[in-house]
């Protein structure tokens, strides 16, 4: 049987993983620099800054949003979208422990022999 702990730490991975996984594609990527630019943008405004069909932007905001990295707020007609408040922070700090652990390249030096 699993700890809470163990538990805890595999569900952490689990949530990692999906926001990794949701950012993974460019044009995920270009909606969340437009994003950042542009808070409160609307959707069909999304659909020409990123220059693919209404269809599949909507198909990328609705995974961005399935993740939590984004929030749609709807205003009829029209869905304003925003960046989620701290999202991204746990991915960003586990990238910032493996980017301060790979500064330390001790496990994989050749000692020098003389």
């Amino acid at each position: 049987m699993l700890s809470d702990r163990t538990l805890a730490q595999k569900a952490d991975d689990e949530r990692l993983a999906a926001l990794a996984k949701a950012m993974a594609h460019p044009a995920r990527l270009k909606i969340l620099a437009l994003l950042a630019r542009t808070p409160g943008c609307i959707g069909g405004d999304i659909v020409q800054a990123v220059g693919l069909a209404q269809s599949t932007v909507s198909e990328h905001l609705r995974i961005l949003k399935a993740a939590g990295v984004i929030e749609g707020q709807i205003d009829p007609p029209r869905v304003c979208y925003a960046l989620a408040p701290g999202a991204l922070a746990p991915l960003a700090d586990m990238i910032g422990t493996l980017e301060a652990a790979s500064t330390d390249p001790a496990c994989c030096v050749t000692p020098v022999r003389n």
